[in-house]
């Protein structure tokens, strides 16, 4: 790993580790801000490549969510309701993730996907603050509810969508309290993103995919897990005090402006 692929590497990982906790979409920052470094130093990356590293700072993350909730990960083997409902909270986003894997890896890479993603983010993120119920506790969760969410969560397969602001921002419409969204939204990522980094593990095993050292990819999931474990304890106390409108606002501002980037791009005469 030479020092441009170590720098991008790091600068990365510490952008996957803020942004996969915050609701403001971590693919969509490093589909963006990726691309932006390549053009700095003057490297180029294939599709694959790219998709390694994303799984392999992804990676990163899920551990960090596991250490964080590792009791209410333990607890669900004797809390039959709740693991019930993470069981169905993940199957939309399995199987749309399945069906449509090749479409969604040809996204990824799309600065214009990720800019109108974040608009999209913001939207959900403004209703869930503003019409917000607070009633169900996480025990109390309806199956219903548990699928409605995990529709939510299948959006953010694309770019752009923030995992967690959709699933915390739809938990909130639908009734559940603030702590307990939270929660249920980062049960649910450990499945959705578990199921991502085996299949994209399979990938690299039939050679499917490939061309990134072992030593970077471990490298760039160090960082991402230390960053990453900071920054979910920090979003539990956000969610709590009731600020989501920060991130909508900044994901609305940032979202029109990689889309006019990306739209005055295409404008160029080749």
């Amino acid at each position: 790993m030479d020092g441009a692929q170590l720098w991008q590497t790091l600068i990365l990982a510490i952008v996957q580790g803020i942004t996969e906790f915050l609701p403001v979409s971590s693919d969509g920052h490093l589909v963006v801000i990726g691309n932006l470094l390549e053009h700095a130093f003057r490297t180029t990356s294939t599709e694959a490549a790219r998709a390694q590293l994303i799984i392999g700072l992804h990676f990163g993350t899920l551990l960090a969510t596991i250490t964080v909730y590792w009791n209410e990960l333990w607890s669900l083997f004797r809390r039959r309701q709740l693991l019930i409902a993470v069981i169905l909270g993940t199957v939309p986003a399995g199987v749309i993730g399945v069906v449509f894997k090749d479409w969604f890896e040809e996204t990824m890479s799309s600065p214009l996907f990720a800019g109108i993603g974040l608009c999209v983010t913001a939207i959900f993120l403004l209703a869930g603050q503003r019409m917000e119920l607070n009633l169900l506790e996480l025990d109390r969760i309806p199956w219903p509810h548990a699928i409605a969410v995990g529709f939510f969560q299948a959006l953010a397969i694309l770019p752009g969508v923030s995992r967690s602001g959709s699933t915390i921002s739809s938990g909130l419409m639908i009734g559940f309290t603030r702590q307990t969204a939270t929660t249920y939204s980062f049960l649910l990522s450990v499945p959705a993103v578990g199921g991502a980094v085996l299949l994209k593990v399979i990938d690299m095993i039939k050679g499917q995919s490939g061309g990134l050292p072992i030593g970077q990819l471990f490298f760039g999931a160090v960082i991402s897990f230390v960053v990453g474990i900071a920054v979910l304890r920090l979003l539990i106390r956000i969610v709590t005090q009731n600020k989501l409108h920060w991130f909508a606002y900044y994901c609305l501002t940032v979202g029109i402006c990689v889309t006019v980037w990306q739209l005055w791009l295409r404008m160029q005469p080749t």
